[in-house]
């Protein structure tokens, strides 16, 4: 396992080898999860919501709908050509070239959305995302964690060891509530809450 988190420049690689690396558009794997993404957010609609790991603005596009405003986000400047193409028609969209942890947006928000990203990153580097999230999470605001949850040899983390991490800051006098789990064959999702 890497002893670091994967730099931006492993994304750049992905990306130019192929637009599409996981098929967000075409994966009916990929759809049944965004599907399901949308149908954990229990409200109809978000008044500040980020999105951690935008990619090509796939599940964006869809998410956009239920939201005020929406901060995207990637890594790499590569697949944000064409999430803003897509992201276009939605004036209440921002898509931005950002890195977390090393770089965090200075606002507040009632969502933020980490999907297929957390096992980028070292333990270290997932600690300190966490707590940054909590920062900018609202009172109430939601956290919804999804990631694919087989070894990948080439990631420092599993999905499951990602959502473990909050897992243990939810619960009675923790700073999070756990509101829903789900788990299927390939991929884990988890739904908190800020106290």
């Amino acid at each position: 396992m890497p002893e670091s988190s994967l730099p931006t420049t492993y994304f750049n690689d992905v990306y130019r080898a192929n637009d599409d690396p996981w098929s967000f558009k075409t994966s009916p794997y990929e759809q049944a999860k965004y599907e399901a993404t949308l149908s954990a957010l229990p409200r109809e609609r978000y008044m500040n919501a980020f999105e951690i790991g935008c990619s090509i603005g796939v599940l964006s596009e869809r998410l956009a709908q239920r939201c005020d405003h929406l901060l995207a986000v990637d890594a790499s400047e590569l697949p944000l050509q064409e999430a803003r193409k897509r992201l276009a028609p939605y004036p209440q969209v921002t898509v931005s070239q950002l890195s977390i942890p090393s770089e965090f947006p200075n606002d507040q928000f009632d969502l933020i959305l980490l999907s297929e990203v957390g096992y980028y990153l070292v333990l270290d580097d997932l600690q300190r995302t966490r707590q940054q999230m909590l920062d900018h999470l609202r009172a109430e605001g939601q956290l919804l964690l999804v990631h694919w949850t087989p070894f990948v040899p080439d990631y420092p983390l599993t999905g499951d060891q990602v959502h473990e991490q909050f897992m243990e800051i939810s619960g009675e006098g923790k700073p999070l509530t756990h509101l829903l789990g789900q788990r299927t064959d390939k991929y884990r999702l988890d739904l908190f809450q800020k106290q």
